[in-house]
């Protein structure tokens, strides 16, 4: 079953849906929760053949932000195609967001 609430600290890449969790997602939540820095955020799908299609691409989360994607933002429905679902964080080894996929 597919972990829809992450906890993502440091420069990195993680997978936050693999391919086949069944999972179509109506919205995705990302709040910067670190107390003094802002990071940038890339968010995107990807099949291994075909590549990475971006849903966000370097977007700025200041401190204490919020950002919510809903159900009209999202083309991710990974029960029917082979996509995967990625963050990237840059801007700070400090940086940390909070994910919560529903």
């Amino acid at each position: 079953m597919a972990t829809t609430h992450h906890n993502i600290s440091g420069e990195l890449t993680q997978e936050l849906l693999a391919v086949g969790d069944n999972v179509n997602p109506t919205y995705i939540s990302l709040a910067n929760i670190h107390a003094s820095a802002s990071c940038a955020v890339d968010l995107y799908m990807e099949k291994k053949l075909t590549g990475k299609f971006y849903l966000l691409k370097n977007v700025t989360l200041p401190i204490g932000v919020t950002l919510i994607l809903g159900k009209s933002d999202l083309v991710l429905d990974n029960s029917i195609n082979e996509f995967g679902l990625f963050i990237k964080l840059t801007g700070s080894s400090a940086s940390a967001v909070d994910v919560i996929i529903s």
